[in-house]
């Protein structure tokens, strides 16, 4: 099985249905054949019941590490831990999926999660329920991200999930942009200028592409003048003016 993304944010999961023979768990634990298991996680899955389906995945890799399922199970941990919230396991599994299984036919998909998990470490529930700009806030986690899907895009980019990718990477870059601008517009007003052109330079010279660029030319220039480096402030000046014209 292999699980795709939609530009939302995934595409509908893909499950056969399965014909799934139950287990009671009340009783004494009994060792089951590994499709069993497999199986089980399926219809968890299916149900969005993804704590369960952990469980089940890990007992298959626990149990039956070279069996037929292993590697399958391994990479749909991925995605459990991820729907489940649990994003540092995610980007854990996906690591050890690469490590482990480098020419697996879905390990586009596992540099992908590996990449997606890294973001969402940022996007806690505090930040969503309150609807913070997450600009505004340490993003080390979406730079983690921006740098893990591009590598991905590097690597497959005939990729299912490039499309995906490239969009996401877009907004990654715009919001790292954000978050560098807002720190340069803090030092501006504190007249620490020096710091506000570290970080205004930071993102033309390394997001040349972002939606913020004039921004960031317009704290360069205001910076400039107030430094008194009047050659430098004529130079941004001259640039922002081709871009307006």
């Amino acid at each position: 099985m292999k699980h795709k993304l939609n530009l939302k944010f995934f595409f509908c999961l893909s499950i056969t249905a399965l014909f799934m023979v139950g287990c009671n768990s009340d009783g004494p634990e009994i060792e089951q054949p590994e499709k069993i298991y497999y199986d089980l996680a399926q219809k968890r899955i299916q149900s969005k019941n993804y704590i369960a389906a952990i469980e089940s995945l890990q007992a298959i890799e626990t149990r039956y590490p070279f069996g037929r399922y292993a590697e399958q199970a391994q990479i749909e941990l991925i995605y459990a831990y991820f729907m489940n919230g649990e994003n540092l396991a995610a980007h854990a599994a996906a690591e050890k999926f690469i490590r482990l299984h480098p020419r697996h036919p879905n390990i586009d998909y596992a540099y992908l999660m590996k990449g997606l998990s890294s973001y969402t470490r940022d996007t806690s529930f505090l930040v969503r329920v309150t609807d913070t700009d997450i600009a505004n806030r340490d993003i080390t986690g979406a730079k983690e991200s921006f740098a893990e899907l591009s590598e991905f895009l590097t690597r497959f980019p005939e990729s299912q999930y490039s499309p995906y990718a490239k969009q996401r990477n877009i907004y990654l870059r715009n919001m790292i942009a954000r978050n560098e601008l807002s720190a340069a517009d803090y030092y501006v007003s504190i007249g620490a200028y020096i710091a506000a052109v570290r970080r205004a330079k930071y993102v033309i010279e390394n997001i040349p592409n972002s939606s913020e660029n004039l921004r960031a030319l317009v704290i360069l220039k205001e910076s400039y003048k107030n430094l008194g480096y009047l050659e430098l402030y004529e130079d941004v000046e001259r640039i922002i003016d081709l871009n307006n014209s």
